[in-house]
């Protein structure tokens, strides 16, 4: 779950997942009941993924070791040292196994006709079987336990009733939280037969990943990892999303360490052993810019309504380079090119 500005969450107005046969005109009522205008409402959504019907927010067993956001949805913040001790690190490979596991069975049920909605209480009660908490839920108010991106979503979509459709992409984004721990990954999956273009889109984005998981040497500055998903991002004509980063984790969903997908020269954090943050690259066929358009204040969106992808991997800096936490048993465990 990628780290963004900070906002006051709530959960919106569920929307018509189906518009009617005859549109409105540019300054009619919309057609979804939010009483807004048509062109200031969805009139650039037609043809693009809907919001469908939000179910309610699920609960987690007592006996389940629950982060301090789990009942207040309130985050506290605290000064987590970004060198973590051989203790903490063990128990993030546990959590980082966990989630790499979760990730790959929810993916193995993507296909047209399955609900987001289906597959988020799938990883909610695989998590808890697990006697782990996911991670997402409450975080901030998210309302759900996992995040589920289809096609120009970019990242923090809310899984609801919309069925995948034959030809979508959809990411999933899969957090556990045990032993006081967090692990944090995701991947790109395809839905049913997918055409090239978006083929290849997932195919850059996973290797932009593994170009900046390489790029982790310590000694060297954060801006290495940006520099490199930017350089593979652009040989392919692709754009890198800027608003949503990498994140530092350990006993926090989100510390102090910012990890950008682009290169900027002020991201001169040096990389030190014990050090544990994401790489989470999203990655676009047009425009880098997004827009907030459902009124949950989740889910991001394309600015151009272009298609986007997302690989993410938890790491952790060693003595001569990087260990990932959330390889063993992931979709996407090693380099492509090391395959």
């Amino acid at each position: 779950m990628g780290a963004r500005p900070p906002t006051a969450n709530r959960l919106g107005n569920v929307l018509q997942t189906v518009p009617p046969s005859v549109l409105p005109q540019a300054n009619d009522a919309c057609w979804c009941g939010s009483g807004r205008k048509y062109k200031r409402c969805h009139k650039p959504l037609e043809g693009r993924v809907l919001q469908g019907e939000v179910s309610p927010m699920r609960s987690v067993p007592d006996h389940i070791v629950k982060p301090p956001y789990a009942a207040t949805g309130e985050a506290p913040r605290w000064a987590e040292p970004r060198v973590k001790t051989p203790d903490i690190i063990e128990r993030m490979r546990v959590a980082g196994a966990m989630a790499a596991e979760i990730l790959r069975l929810a993916g193995e049920m993507v296909r047209p006709g399955i609900t987001t909605d289906e597959i988020d209480v799938f990883v909610h009660e695989a998590t808890i079987e697990r006697g782990a908490y996911p991670s997402p839920l409450n975080y901030h108010g998210y309302p759900k336990s996992v995040c589920t991106s289809v096609n120009e979503v970019i990242c923090h979509g809310i899984p609801d009733s919309r069925a995948l459709q034959d030809g979508d992409i959809v990411n999933l984004d899969v957090t556990c939280y045990v032993g006081g721990v967090h692990g944090d990954t995701n991947a790109t999956f395809f839905v049913g037969e997918v055409d090239p273009v978006s083929r290849n889109l997932v195919k850059v984005t996973e290797e932009c990943m593994w170009k900046g998981i390489e790029a982790v040497v310590p000694g060297r500055p954060l801006s290495d990892i940006g520099r490199a998903i930017e350089n593979h991002a652009k040989a392919h004509k692709l754009g890198v999303v800027r608003a949503f980063i990498g994140h530092g984790i350990g006993e926090q969903f989100h510390t102090d360490i910012q990890v950008l997908h682009y290169y900027d020269e002020r991201a001169s954090m040096i990389m030190r052993p014990g050090m544990t943050f994401t790489v989470e690259p999203m990655i676009t066929l047009g425009s880098w810019q997004h827009r907030m358009v459902f009124d949950d204040d989740w889910t991001a969106v394309t600015a151009d309504g272009k298609r986007t992808a997302q690989f993410e991997h938890t790491l952790l800096v060693t003595d001569d380079g990087v260990d990932v936490l959330t390889a063993p048993g992931a979709v996407s465990p090693t380099a492509p090119w090391a395959r």
